[in-house]
């Protein structure tokens, strides 16, 4: 007998659910909307290497996203197929009422409350790698791992990187590209060239059976310019390379490879900012401090972009409850607020969003919710961005991208308007590791 169908014996008795497993390569593309692949001609986009996933794999026309329709909730999503109720990541942000944590993120994995797609490959005995996923500082089950997290911008946030990834991975792929790593801060399309560079360099390197990679540049073009604007589709182009060399990479160290592209969220053109937190400040609800800063509050907003969770300091205060509910109910009827929704415990349970608050504001199209500017800046102004997402999901203009080609997926299948919780059990299915936790089951990729 050879010694390959030696090994191969040997593996399926080591690690059963391996023995037909394909090698996955995960791309995002933060904010990817799906008709921008869909209508690419139609939108004056040409994609080439995106396209292929349509005429050569299954797609879907949408995906329905989390509450709220965020970078860290939604991706956490990606990875666990479960809601952020469930999963813990709430929003990007950590709750911070009073600014001490100095704007930081969720970037820490331990903050994951359920198994992640890492965790479960791992267990499965496939190696795993990850290039800049958000929530994966000290990830569980990644065997070469370059975790998205920054501070400042500040050379230090380097050397921070350095302490928190696998011990010589970034010095050992800066010797292969010969170039430093992005800055963890940068979110340009000249960041994301290098992040794809370096995952190029992970796969000729090490081969992991199962890779995350995420790009970020167009999510940022579309906050600062708009969707549809001329420089939004620009990166977008920019960024199609990049998955080509990505996709020619991985097909190299993997020819029996599955390939599949994913985004968190679509995106609003947005107009106007609604300041929360005067109201609250008005209200006696958030007392300020001679500096102008926070020295204590009764109620909080929580603010995701298109959405604010509204945090109570005493949960169980039914007076204050209603004290608050009032004040939301007051903004919600004047129409130049924007306020959409304001939704109560129950109503976000059943969306799978924040547990942690009392209710959870939905704005409309076009509006944002703004940072915290002190007791002197109106209640509504202009948006400080072009495009926005974080609202509740379901419309058509915040549905996420999903699209996989490769070893045993049908050609040209269509999988219609599916949840984003099905992805990661869909790719679970696909290495042979089993994801229990998801809540809901996988995709047929098959023909």
């Amino acid at each position: 007998m050879k010694k390959t169908a030696l090994l191969t014996t040997a593996l399926a008795i080591l690690f059963p659910h391996t023995a037909l497993a394909e090698p996955v390569l995960l791309i995002s593309i933060d904010g990817l909307r799906p008709g921008d692949v869909l209508e690419a001609d139609k939108r004056g986009l040409s994609l080439p290497n995106l396209h292929r996933f349509v005429t050569e794999g299954a797609h879907a026309s949408g995906v329905t996203g989390v509450l709220p329709t965020l970078t860290y909730p939604s991706h956490t999503t990606l990875m666990t197929g479960t809601t952020p109720a469930k999963h813990g990541i709430v929003a990007n942000n950590s709750f911070d009422p009073t600014g001490i944590n100095q704007g930081g993120w969720y970037w820490y994995a331990q903050d994951i409350k359920v198994p992640t797609l890492w965790e479960a490959a791992t267990k499965a005995g496939l190696t795993t790698g990850n290039i800049h996923w958000p929530v994966s500082v000290a990830a569980r089950g990644v065997t070469w791992n370059l975790p998205q997290i920054w501070r400042t911008g500040h050379g230090d946030d380097a050397k921070l990187l350095d302490a928190l990834a696998t011990p010589g991975l970034k010095a050992e792929l800066e010797a292969k590209v010969g170039a430093p790593y992005a800055m963890g801060i940068d979110e340009s399309l000249p960041g994301d060239q290098l992040r794809g560079r370096f995952a190029t360099a992970l796969i000729a390197a090490h081969k992991p059976q199962f890779l995350t990679v995420y790009l970020t540049a167009l999510d940022h073009e579309q906050h600062e310019k708009g969707p549809d604007s001329p420089a939004a589709k620009a990166v977008l182009e920019k960024i199609d390379a990049i998955v080509g060399d990505l996709v020619a990479a991985q097909m190299q160290a993997h020819p029996d490879a599955v390939i599949a592209l994913v985004s968190d969220h679509g995106f609003e053109a947005t107009h106007s900012a609604i300041n929360l937190y005067r109201p609250f400040i008005d209200a006696g609800l958030i007392t300020l401090g001679k500096d102008g800063k926070v020295a204590s509050w009764l109620a909080m907003p929580w603010i995701s972009g298109g959405s604010a969770a509204i945090m109570l300091a005493r949960p169980d205060d039914a007076a204050l409850a209603v004290q608050v509910k009032a004040l939301l109910d007051k903004l919600a009827a004047n129409p130049a607020n924007g306020i959409a929704q304001v939704a109560d415990k129950a109503q976000v349970a059943a969306m799978g969003g924040n547990p942690q608050a009392t209710f959870t504001i939905n704005l409309a199209p076009g509006y944002v919710t703004d940072i915290f500017r002190g007791s002197a800046a109106p209640v509504v102004g202009r948006s400080p961005v072009k495009g926005m997402h974080g609202y509740f999901p379901g419309p058509a203009n915040l549905r996420a991208t999903f699209m996989a080609m490769g070893q045993g997926v049908a050609r040209g299948k269509d999988l219609g308007l599916i949840d984003m919780r099905a992805i990661a059990p869909t790719l679970a299915k696909l290495m042979g590791a089993p994801l229990p936790d998801a809540d809901v089951e996988a995709l047929p990729l098959q023909p």
